[in-house]
Parts: structure tokens; sequence; C-alpha cells
């Protein structure tokens, strides 16, 4: 069982599909159910019975477990709603089971008395026997949420129910609705009716005892405590609750009767437990559907970006404007139509150049490229991040998701200088290409000529061009291929297309992580939805392998 409450803990229901407020309620329930009350009572299956009387606002339920008691031990609350302090009594033999770990272990424990803090006041009393704890909630239609939580947070720790009512409230809706609650999980309950007139008692009482028949608690002990007065201490009359206070005692003093309420009850919490964890799986197949859609349309717009981007730097989209101008200024001058014939004392200068470090025509095309890289490179990033986010915001859960998040229309702040230094770092792999596969050509007069620098313009210039019709790139093709022939040529284009390609979509992938990470992945759900199951099975096969063990030992 240990496993279903690890499983349920980690079950997140983030996006805002149809019926996910029920399925988190559902969830948070069956982790206080399991904490509070399942896996203490699993690893404490001797100790005492814990008794929870609860029911409805004005049913009289602190003076009743005064009396039951035989000592005043808890306080009516005179203002309503009252926040209360639960009060827990035992005997004091039965005290070391009622550590913080034992039962409610996230709530605090004091032995002070008040109503004023949210804590389970622990109280011993040498009148109740050992083996039987009795607890007094809140009520459970009080008009505060917190003590209507509170209640059933209790009520669902309990072994027994003992759930109280009055001639006054017995058909209110509230209260059946926590009866339905248990005749579903099989808990084991005893309605008392209290506050009863002697004229009122027998139409009550069996109108009372046919709706229980009709919601399944026709097994179920009915108790009727009288109209009476109270004593100077504020208790009933021994004789108004000798019949429970009787059969509370037979249950404390017989250890096989006691096992069997327990085990009715704590099967009957498996079983539900079982039944809703596939509730809640069955809530992540919404947010199953709704991710694989976040996720699908995300890494689509991804992707074309990436196969617009690696159109355009090879069908010579970027072969304009202030990058043609320069590639012009480069080839126009005759450097390249000439440069086989150029003079020794010309080769010298480019030395000199690159030694003083002058800017060439070179370098100057080679920024102009960068420039125009980068700037393709921040426009697509832009139009993905706003057609992301248009298309996550059409959707209530992806709207849910972005409404309290701010920039997610448009690229990381950082992605410019990120890019910038991603095409850099480009440029600076194809000098290295040119240097690697001209390592065996540097002596000779064209490579000498142009050098790693201009080698590299003219290589970038082809493979920018390279499913273009234009000629824009024809003269670098030419000396490309005087150096390294044609077939080397076409490999060194294609490596270096490939290369800008993978450092393109690894700049990219971080883009479209930023709004992954805003929700787990499907494939994240699915692995949580199948532990989830596989544990809710397990826990029902245990569940019937103990039953099985119980009624052979029987």
């Amino acid at each position: 069982m240990s496993s279903v409450l690890l499983n349920v803990r980690d079950v997140r229901l983030p996006l805002d599909t149809p019926g996910v407020a029920e399925a988190r309620r559902t969830q948070a329930a069956l982790t206080d159910q399991l904490s509070d009350y399942v896996l203490p009572r699993l690893v404490q299956l001797d100790a005492p019975l814990l008794v929870v009387v609860g029911g409805s606002t004005g049913a009289g339920k602190s003076t009743l477990v005064n009396s039951l008691v035989g000592e005043r031990v808890t306080e009516s609350g005179v203002l309503r709603p009252t926040t209360r302090s639960p009060v827990l009594v035992h005997h004091p033999d039965d005290a070391e089971w009622f550590s913080p770990d034992r039962i409610l272990p996230d709530m605090p424990r004091t032995f002070e008395i008040g109503n004023d803090s949210y804590a389970l006041r622990l109280a011993s009393s040498t009148k109740i026997p050992p083996g039987l704890a009795i607890l007094d909630a809140p009520d459970v239609d009080s008009i505060d949420q917190g003590n209507r939580d509170l209640a059933a947070q209790l009520l669902a720790a309990a072994d027994l129910w003992l759930f109280v009512t009055s001639a006054a409230r017995y058909a209110d809706q509230v209260p059946w609705d926590y009866l339905r609650q248990a005749a579903e999980r099989s808990t084991s309950v005893a309605v008392v009716l209290d506050r009863t007139s002697d004229e009122a008692v027998t139409e009550v009482r069996g109108h009372l005892a046919r709706m229980m028949t009709s919601r399944g608690l026709s097994d179920s002990p009915l108790f009727t405590v009288p109209e009476s007065a109270l004593d100077s201490d504020g208790l009933l009359p021994p004789e108004a609750v000798a019949p429970m206070v009787g059969w509370l005692h037979d249950l404390a003093a017989d250890p096989k009767a006691r096992q069997l309420v327990v085990r009715r009850t704590l099967d009957g919490a498996v079983r539900h437990v079982v039944m809703r964890a596939h509730d809640v799986a069955d809530a992540l197949d919404a947010q199953i559907e709704v991710a694989e859609s976040c996720y699908r349309e995300a890494e689509a717009v991804q992707r074309t970006a990436l196969d617009q981007i690696s159109t355009q730097t090879s069908d010579g989209s970027l072969l304009r404007g202030e990058v043609l101008a320069r590639w012009q200024e480069f080839v126009g001058t005759g450097e390249l139509l000439r440069s086989v014939e150029e003079k020794v004392s010309r080769i010298r200068d480019r030395f000199v150049d690159g030694m003083t470090g002058k800017r060439t025509r070179a370098t100057e095309v080679l920024d102009a490229i960068e420039s125009a890289t980068c700037m393709l490179l921040v426009e697509h990033a832009e139009s993905a991040a706003e057609q992301i986010s248009r298309s996550w915001t059409s959707t209530r859960p992806g709207r849910h998701l972005l409404d309290a998040q701010r920039g997610f229309d448009r690229a990381s702040r950082d992605f410019r200088v990120r890019a910038e230094r991603m095409v850099h770092d480009w440029r600076q792999s194809v000098l290295e290409l040119v240097r690697v596969e001209g390592a065996d050509k540097r002596m000779t007069t064209t490579f000498l000529a142009f050098g790693v620098n201009g080698i590299s313009v003219a290589l970038v210039v082809t493979m920018l061009a390279r499913t273009s019709d234009g000629g824009e790139a024809a003269a670098g093709r030419k000396l490309l291929d005087a150096i390294f022939g044609a077939s080397a040529v076409d490999d060194m284009v294609e490596r270096a297309h490939a290369d800008l390609d993978s450092r393109v979509a690894a700049l990219f992938e971080g883009e479209v992580t930023r709004f992954h990470a805003l929700l787990d992945s499907p494939e994240t759900f699915k692995s949580v939805q199948a532990g989830l199951r596989e544990s809710a099975r397990q826990a029902e096969y245990a569940r019937h392998a103990d039953f099985l063990d119980t009624e052979s030992t029987s």
C-alpha cells in the first residue's frame, strides 16, 4: 500500500482539463486516507479501536462523548462555527498507540484544553476501557470550511463511525452524503438518533431505519438517545446511553470482534482507495491528451522554423542586401578572376595584411554573412514563439499554463546573444574546415592568393546558394573547384551546411524546451499513470490475499 501512497502523491494534474478539480480532490482525499488511516492501521492492527463521533450541527456530539466516557473530556462550542480542537479520549495504558506516527501523522498533538488551535488534543481517562478510543470531531455541516474539511479527515481515519443526528436533522442531505460514503467504503458505522422526544421516537426511528436500509446500512446498529435533562457535569443520565456504552465496552473486551470491525473498515478503505486510484489514473488521460497536443504543436512549429532556416541558408535568400554588396565588392574588383596571375608582391601584401590584423574584404563578407544569419535566426525564433503561444492560448488548459507566464510570445531574452555566439562558432568551424582540407594545397598560388579567409568566404557563399539557380556564387564555386576539385567541394559544402543545421537545431531546442518546461511530457504522464495503475492492482491482489488468509484462520 505504501507504493500506492507514493504513486498517488506523485501524480501531477497541472492542466485545466474537464473534471480536473474533482480529480484533484480525489487525489488529496486518497492521500489523506492512506497516510491517516490505511498505512498506520496496516502497521498496527492490534492498536485500539478508534471510534470517531461525527454528525450534524447541534446534534449533541460533545455531550454524547462526555456521557459515553462518564466524565467531561470535551467542550461544546457555544458559538457556531467554532474552530475546535478535536479530542481523542483513550485509556492511560493505550497512550503509546497515539503517538504522532500512529494516526493523523501530520496533525500536531496537544494536551491543553481549548478550541482555538488546529491540533489533536489527547485526553486519557480510566473510565474508558483499554482497546477503545473515542474521538470527538467537528460538525460535518459546519458553515466553516476548515471544520468540514477536518471532520472529513477525521472520519476517514476511523475504524468505526458513531454518526450522531437528531430528530430535527436526521433527513438532512449533508449527513447522508457522509453515510453514503461510509456504505460505499464498507466502513463500520453505528448511527445515534439523539435528542428525540418520547412522542417522536417511534416514528422518527422507524423512518431513519428505513432510510438506512435503502442506503446500504441495514447492518449498522441504530441507537436512540431520548431527550433528557443533563446532570451538574453536563452528562446524560447513564441509562440513556447504557446500550451504547455496553456495546462499545463489549467490542473493547473482545479482540476477535474488535478485529472484525477493524478488518471490515480496513478492507473497505483499501478497496475504495484502489477504485479511486483508477479514477485518478483515468483523469490523467485528459492530461496526456493536452500534453501531447501542446508538445506536438510546439515541435511542429520548431520543425517548420528549422526547415525554413535550412532552406534559406541554401537557396540564395541571404545573398542580398549587405551580404550581396560585400560579395560583389570582393569579386567585382577582379581579384577572383585575376588571382592565379597575381604577382608575388600582391601575395606578400596579403600576408602582411593578415599579420597586422588589417580588415580585408573577405572578413567584411564573413561579417555580413554572420550578421544576416543571426538576423534570420532571431526572426524565426520570434515567429515560432508567437505561433506556439497563440496555439497554446487557443485552448483553456494552454491558456491557464501561460496566464501566469510572461514573455512566452517572444524569443528568450538572451536568444540574440546565443545566436550570435553560435553563428560565430560555426564561422570558425568553416575556417577550420578550409584549413584542414587545404593542408596539402597551402603553397599553391591560388590558395596563397586568397588565404583561409578568402577561400572560406567562397565556401560559405557557395553553400548559401547551393540550391539557387542564380549566378551570384558562380565565381566562388570556380575558385573552390580549382583548388579542391568538384567532388571535394560538394562534400565541404554539405558538411558546412549540415554543421550549421545541427547548431541551429541545438539553439532552437532551448527555445522549445522553455515551453516544455511548463508541463510534464506525455511520456512522464503515461509513466505516472502506469505506475499508479500497477500499484493499485498490486494493492487489490494484496487485499484479496489478506481476505483469504483471514477466512482460513477464522
